[in-house]
């Protein structure tokens, strides 16, 4: 599954917050390290599509409001999917459930 690097920003983040669901305050963080960052208003029009598309494909929850005509996300939380994509993505070994056999 590709992701842009945002996306993987988002995940990560996610991972490593002590908190089950993030805010989306968190991810403003992301464009400090680039050299020419968009304007405010384009970032974010970015993130919410970022955290749209990683909703669709089953990678995070979202929680905040609905109106009629639009979907206000406020906080996200990773699946169990969205988890193991993380980890993978950060390098770690995923552990499987196999018991040690004493001999």
């Amino acid at each position: 599954m590709n992701l842009s690097k945002l996306q993987k920003y988002i995940l990560r983040q996610s991972l490593e917050s002590q908190r089950v669901k993030t805010s989306r305050q968190a991810f403003d963080n992301f464009y400090q390290r680039v050299k020419k960052p968009p304007a405010v208003e384009l970032r974010t029009n970015i993130i919410t599509k970022s955290l749209e598309r990683l909703i669709e494909r089953g990678l995070l929850i979202g929680y905040g409001t609905k109106t009629q005509h639009k979907l206000f996300i406020n906080q996200v939380k990773l699946t169990a999917r969205g988890k193991k994509f993380a980890r993978q993505s950060l390098g770690q070994q995923t552990s499987f459930p196999f018991k040690k056999l004493n001999k």
